[in-house]
């Protein structure tokens, strides 16, 4: 678990980290440099889902050797089964990362949400829903490897 004190806000117990593949931890299906060394880190403080369209269809044999359950989504409103998906895990323990449009209520819903803006870009409407802005999911990973970095930024 990992625990965030936010002065003037609120306490949050991290117990999920649910991330989106494409844009966010790949680049054209492929894995970005050093990811996966930070999620087996962070797969020891807390339990990493990876929810996806798989656009590539890479992301099992990406993430084979990643300790994280895939779920692969398949659906007309990819937006509401991320959100919905984020709920059953209990969103007040989640911390969701996304770029795309279909993240958007994924990160607007959790208890802590953060948009990267990465070669990919991002969508406007999933940045407007985020608590964090990261230029990296390297930088976004780092947040939480260090959550006073997470207190500073969103204190009151």
């Amino acid at each position: 678990m990992i625990k965030i004190d936010i002065p003037g806000l609120k306490k949050i117990d991290l117990k999920y980290l649910t991330l989106d593949f494409n844009g966010t931890l790949a680049k054209d299906g492929i894995l970005i440099n050093r990811v996966k060394e930070k999620l087996i880190n962070l797969s020891e403080k807390i339990e990493i889902y990876v929810v996806t369209a798989d656009t590539f269809g890479l992301a099992g044999s990406e993430l084979k050797s990643v300790p994280c359950q895939l779920t692969i989504i398949d659906s007309n409103d990819q937006a509401k089964e991320k959100e919905k998906f984020i709920k059953r895990l209990g969103k007040e323990n989640v911390c969701a990362v996304g770029n795309g449009f279909n993240d958007n209520l994924m990160v607007k819903n959790a208890a802590l949400g953060i948009s990267v803006i990465q070669e990919e870009g991002a969508s406007s409407v999933t940045i407007l829903n985020s608590h964090i802005i990261c230029k990296s999911i390297l930088d976004a990973l780092e947040l939480l490897e260090n959550p006073k970095r997470i207190s500073a930024t969103l204190r009151r």
